[in-house]
């Protein structure tokens, strides 16, 4: 059989690989209540999803919809299943965008939209990828399957339904991360944590409110807290110098008995946290300034101590790290506070694989109990770790060397991907080393080159794994 240019084939369909990408990512599929049962996370996710099956019945693949849970879309024949994981959902666009979030605007190389990195432009990079291996009539020995997640960026619920139903394949890899290639994930874990309330609360600046966040996995980029005065304050003279001190954009309301604060910070994905600039946490830094009532003072006391450029979790005994995922990270997702419910947060953790689940909430709840804090409820998914000798490994390795003549380095992250939904799974791409990480940000894009590179590396990864 003659040798494949993986690349020129990838280069034959350019014109409708960009295109198809942003009548995708023009789709907004962000998570929203639904109350139709074939559309359990929203109308714009469950179009997303049929968006794709529609492409693979046109394609004549085989395609099933899984009760708009997930849906996949297969080729090839034989008993064993090679798995490529992709999701469809995206994170609420945020603040802050020069382009229309979901318009898949593209200038100076690069395609902007919400979802452009993750995971909608690496979806259709290895759809294509599938497209050209079948295009190509390539003998397969087994059958390569795109499973399509619709619930990544919250609960997963997408790939927990589908696996109650569908097949698991024996390996796979999910295109949502970074090159070379990610052998291990760390542990994630959601924490609710909740204040008891205080009856009697008094002081010269009683908390009202306090918004900040929308995601547990991503950095707050706005806070809001509202006050009411009982005796007058200094306040904005301190506030103004607190926000150049910090290089951060804000406001300050003031009447004669009220007062409203704002904080515009950085997104970032919340694997990251350092990355970003948490609104929420610099809001509450200021808050600790000031003689607040006494129920606001402990909430604003307890996130002080713990949380506030504390992003390894130090000062709560949390602090863990090993050789395999480096150290345990904590992203404050949501902050929220009522005079009258008290306060609420919401911790995005991702711990090493050599950390365990129970110890940590054990010593949350220990560490919170002074402040009349309580761990409500919390959600974990196991970190995830696969053999650098396995023969999935050592396949995208060659194809990724031969396709870029780069070292086919292996790499830990703190994200969570669907590949540690797999025994045997890695994520592979499609991020290249080198290039600036954009995920849940403002201005979300991916490089066109690369994505046509991806596109070209996942065909090969699928031939090699399949034939």
């Amino acid at each position: 059989m003659k040798t494949i240019n993986w690349m020129e084939e990838v280069k034959k369909r350019e014109t409708e690989i960009l295109a198809e990408t942003q009548r995708f990512l023009q789709i907004k599929s962000v998570l929203t209540d639904s109350k139709k049962k074939e559309e359990p996370f929203g109308e714009g996710i469950a179009q997303a999803l049929q968006f794709l099956l529609e492409k693979g019945r046109k394609d004549q693949f085989v395609t099933k919809n899984v009760d708009g849970y997930a849906g996949h879309i297969e080729i090839g024949q034989g008993q064993e299943l090679v798995g490529i994981l992709c999701h469809v959902d995206v994170v609420p666009e945020g603040e802050g965008w020069s382009v229309d979030p979901y318009s898949g605007e593209i200038k100076d190389g690069k395609i902007f939209a919400r979802g452009a990195i993750d995971d909608k432009g690496p979806t259709m990079a290895a759809y294509y990828a599938m497209k050209i291996v079948s295009d190509l009539q390539l003998p397969l020995t087994k059958r390569v399957r795109m499973i399509i997640g619709t619930d990544e960026e919250s609960d997963w619920r997408c790939v927990d339904h589908y696996f109650k139903k569908e097949e698991m394949p024996t390996i796979g890899f999910a295109p949502d991360a970074d090159f070379p290639i990610i052998y291990a994930e760390k542990g994630i874990t959601d924490v609710e944590l909740r204040q008891k309330p205080i009856e009697a609360t008094e002081g010269p600046l009683i908390l009202q409110t306090l918004t900040s966040g929308r995601r547990y996995n991503m950095v707050p980029d706005y806070a809001e807290a509202t006050l009411s005065i009982n005796e007058q304050s200094n306040m904005k003279e301190s506030f103004e110098q607190f926000l150049t001190v910090n290089e951060l954009i804000g406001t300050i309301e003031i009447n004669q008995s009220s007062c409203t604060l704002t904080v515009r910070g950085t997104s970032a994905h919340g694997s990251v946290p350092d990355k970003g600039k948490n609104a929420g946490l610099f809001l509450l830094q200021f808050l600790h300034t000031l003689p607040l009532d006494e129920q606001a003072n402990q909430f604003v006391g307890y996130m002080n101590q713990y949380f506030v450029n504390n992003s390894l979790g130090t000062d709560m005994g949390l602090n863990r790290r090993d050789d395999v995922t480096g150290d345990l990270t904590i992203n404050v997702g949501i902050i929220s506070y009522t005079k009258e419910e008290a306060g609420h947060v919401g911790l995005n953790i991702r711990y090493p694989v050599s950390a365990h689940i129970d110890d940590l909430i054990e010593t949350i709840q220990t560490k919170s109990e002074a402040y009349e804090m309580t761990v409500k409820h919390f959600t974990d998914s196991k970190p995830h770790h696969v053999d650098q000798n396995h023969e999935l490994i050592q396949t995208l390795q060659r194809v990724y060397t031969e396709q870029t003549g780069d070292e086919p380095t292996l790499i830990s992250i703190g994200g969570g991907t669907y590949a540690r939904a797999l025994e045997a799974g890695v994520a592979f791409g499609p991020l290249f080393p080198g290039r600036e990480e954009v995920a849940h940000e403002k201005d979300e894009y991916m490089v066109i080159d690369d994505l046509l590179r991806a596109t070209a590396i996942y065909a090969q990864a699928i031939y090699e794994l399949a034939k």
